[in-house]
């Protein structure tokens, strides 16, 4: 049986798990923010089996080939991933009421570290 790629989250992903952690433990609600990494986890449990199952929808809208997203389950969050030959590279995990393509675009601001080819 084939090894699972490792899934690697980018400092900026990273970063946006934080926050939404962050976020969850500032309104107090610790079994959400548990529920987070568990969704988070099996989210990436799942591109790491198939990657090619995200949305392909921002690769196109904003010219990055390979980049998908996945959602997460229960949260409103989309982890955005490009599945490279030996890892997944994890790119950014927003949430879905954010403006993906400002966020996600390499010229944004703070995305020093998010081409997407990389």
């Amino acid at each position: 049986m084939k090894a699972l790629p490792p899934v690697i989250p980018r400092a900026q992903a990273r970063r946006d798990v934080d926050q939404a952690l962050e976020h969850y433990l500032r309104e107090q609600a610790v079994p959400a923010a548990l529920g987070f990494i568990d969704a988070l986890e099996q989210a990436y449990a799942q591109i790491a089996r198939h990657p090619a199952t995200g949305s392909p929808r921002y690769a196109h809208e904003l010219d990055l080939p390979g980049l998908r997203s996945w959602p997460l389950k229960r949260y409103p969050y989309l982890v955005f991933y490009v599945a490279r030959s030996d890892h997944i590279d994890v790119w950014r995990v927003l949430h879905e009421r954010r403006d993906m393509p400002a966020w996600l675009h390499p010229d944004a601001p703070s995305a020093s570290d998010s081409d997407p080819q990389g």
